[in-house]
């Protein structure tokens, strides 16, 4: 089947038993590709035939879907001319993993940050009203997003204003009651009541009293009763706010579904259709664990198992340290947006669960949660990727720095995050952290560094923000010894040994190495690349002083002025973008010291958004891989053209 399918329109000619082939090959196909990409499964594999029934029912050439999140629209990608082109999904030069409108028409939003696609379709069907047009809108969201306050803003405003729009939720864990926690409200009357509560109480004991099976006749009702919620409670909380509600309906039956959707295509109202799916459909391993599938490097068909050796990363060397902190300090707490396993958490909740706090899709509330927390004398740890912090950015803010709440902001995936692409690269977060009065900027060189922060932290007392890359450490090795030297090399590596690790002071650099031709001035992960230039430089006689900058804010002013005062000339290295972070930094301080007679050239991402690929090559295409700067240097010194104009 899937050979005859190359757009939408030969799907339409197909009958209902061979959807359901194409369904199975499909997921096949996914599984093939995914396997070798590494990618967004689970979620794919869920929403297979809910795919094909909207693609049945709808003409996207001319109505619209919004993808929410949009990682769930490789089926999409599929059925719209991609069939070939997913190959090469999420890698350099490739198709992305979100929807993007420069590839097809029919993605007609990008989406790739939770939450959105209610707002963005209801933007979409107004626009529509105002030309007199008339077309579908429909928003695909999943319950998990439900705990987003966009999409609840948005639903608020749709049921209210009557639009006609169609709202899709894929109830993919059959919790919607759970992650939309207003619903039970609308029985709290009911239950308060204390006829109510007596009554439920009594029959419980009375029913309990029957021998052998009364204990089973109570767990059957209980079980019973929960069912009945779950089928009454989302259609009494949508109809309230305006929603036609239709469902709950199998999202693996494509028969059904393209019943409802047909339905709610004819109505001239707001319409919720309530789609039960499984996560991971079809692929055992991805069935038993969806977390573990729902984003996924390359693996092995077979046995699920990854084909990349899995190595130590900043995310659980970050878990393992605050475990080891809180097992020491009963005030430490930490706080995730939905993102334990990804952000190293999973051992601390299991270890201490009253102190660990998992808020959904809702970085807003997550940060002022813990300025909540902060201010009753807690210490709150919030890791958050970096381009999710980006949505709570007033928070940060309003409830937190303004007030100097000590609240521990640890940035996960900074810097380039590789093959999610535009939607997920964590490039900003220096430099509109860097806007904020009343707070501390920091990134760690190694695992070790960055268990330093977090002590450091700790004791500030202040707003403190740590950010940390994905993945583990670089080649290089910082390690303690008396005086500097030069080891042998390591896989293409000069390995460096330093002095004996000092402790983390407020505001103060590191000096890796000495040198009187040039300063190179690395952050973060940045730091190994600046110290690799610097030994391959040694080795053409080029003699470079390294500085590990430890902090952005403060930036330590005088160990900076001191180095380029004598070298005249300053390269920095960063994972963040030219404006606004260490670059940005380095020149304020020239021009605000009135240094003359000094020559900056700045390594950083340009003022774009960054497309998908892998780290390593996205860094040489943007020229901050170790040769790429090497190259640029040594050319300019070697020739004694150091006094060129160098482009900024």
């Amino acid at each position: 089947m899937l050979e005859k399918i190359n757009n939408a329109e030969d799907l339409k000619n197909l009958n209902l038993n061979e959807k359901n082939i194409l369904a199975k090959e499909i997921r096949e196909y996914i599984l093939e590709v995914i396997s070798k990409n590494g990618g967004h499964l689970a979620s794919n594999l869920g929403i297979v035939e809910l795919t094909l029934a909207i693609h049945n029912v709808f003409d996207l050439n001319k109505d619209k879907v919004i993808w929410d999140v949009g990682h769930q629209s490789y089926v999409h990608k599929i059925l719209t001319g991609r069939k070939e082109e997913l190959k090469t999904i999420r890698t350099l030069d490739g198709i992305a993993g979100f929807p993007k409108t420069s590839e097809s028409e029919t993605d007609c939003f990008n989406t790739g940050h939770s939450s959105t696609s209610i707002s963005a379709a209801m933007g979409m069907a107004k626009a529509r009203d105002l030309k007199n047009e008339d077309h579908s809108v429909i928003a695909v969201i999943g319950d998990g997003a439900l705990t987003g306050g966009m999409a609840l803003e948005a639903l608020n405003h749709v049921g209210s204003s009557r639009t006609r729009m169609i709202v899709i939720l894929n109830d993919n864990e059959m919790s919607i009651s759970k992650n939309i926690g207003g619903i039970n409200k609308l029985l709290t009357r009911l239950r308060a009541k204390k006829r109510y509560t007596i009554s439920n109480k009594k029959g419980r004991k009375i029913i309990e009293k029957i021998p052998l099976v009364g204990n089973s006749i109570v767990k059957g009702v209980t079980k019973l009763k929960k069912s009945i919620k779950q089928l009454i409670l989302p259609r009494m909380y949508f109809e309230e706010i305006g929603f036609k509600y239709l469902g709950p309906v199998d999202g693996h039956n494509i028969e059904d579904l393209e019943y409802l959707l047909s339905r709610a295509k004819e109505l001239d109202e707001p319409v919720l259709i309530h789609v039960l799916t499984k996560k991971g459909k079809g692929y055992e391993p991805a069935e038993q664990n969806p977390d573990r599938f729902h984003g996924t490097g390359p693996f092995n068909i077979k046995t699920g198992e990854s084909t990349k050796k899995r190595s130590k990363d900043y995310s659980k060397a970050f878990g393992e340290k605050l475990i080891e902190l809180a097992e020491k300090n009963d005030k430490i707490v930490a706080i995730t947006a939905a993102m334990r396993d990804g952000t190293g958490l999973k051992n601390f909740s299991e270890k201490f669960p009253e102190r660990f706090f998992d808020v959904g899709i809702a970085e807003q509330h997550a940060l002022t949660f813990a300025a909540g927390l902060a201010k009753e004398g807690m210490i709150p740890f919030v890791p958050i990727y970096s381009s999710f912090y980006q949505r709570a950015y007033d928070q940060v803010i309003h409830d937190i720095c303004i007030q100097k709440l000590p609240v521990i902001m640890c940035v996960d995936r900074a810097g380039c995050v590789g093959n999610d692409g535009e939607t997920h690269q964590g490039l900003y977060d220096m430099a509109f952290f860097k806007l904020v009065p009343n707070i501390t900027i920091m990134a760690p060189k190694d695992f070790e560094e960055l268990a330093q922060m977090m002590d450091f932290a700790i004791d500030l007392k202040a707003p403190v923000v740590i950010r940390y890359p994905r993945g583990g450490e670089a080649d290089i090795k910082f390690e303690k010894h008396e005086g500097i030297e030069l080891g042998q090399e390591e896989s293409g590596q000069v390995k460096l040994v330093q002095n004996e690790l000092r402790q983390i002071e407020l505001g103060k650099a590191e000096i890796l190495r000495e040198g009187e031709d040039v300063t190179i001035i690395g952050i973060g992960k940045m730091t190994a690349t600046a110290m690799n230039v610097a030994n391959k430089l040694e080795k053409d006689g080029i003699h470079a002083e390294v500085i590990n900058a430890r902090f952005l804010k403060p930036i330590d002013e005088k160990a900076i002025k001191e180095s380029i005062s004598k070298t005249k000339f300053v390269i920095t290295i960063e994972d963040g973008t030219k404006i606004g972070g260490l670059g940005s930094s380095v020149k304020e301080l020239i021009v605000n010291n009135n240094i003359e007679d000094v020559q900056i050239k700045c390594f950083a991402y340009p003022d774009e958004f960054i497309r998908h690929g892998s780290v390593p090559e996205l860094e040489k295409v943007y020229g901050l891989d170790c040769e790429s700067i090497y190259n640029f240097l040594k050319k300019l010194l070697k020739d004694n053209k150091k006094d060129d104009t160098i482009q900024t």
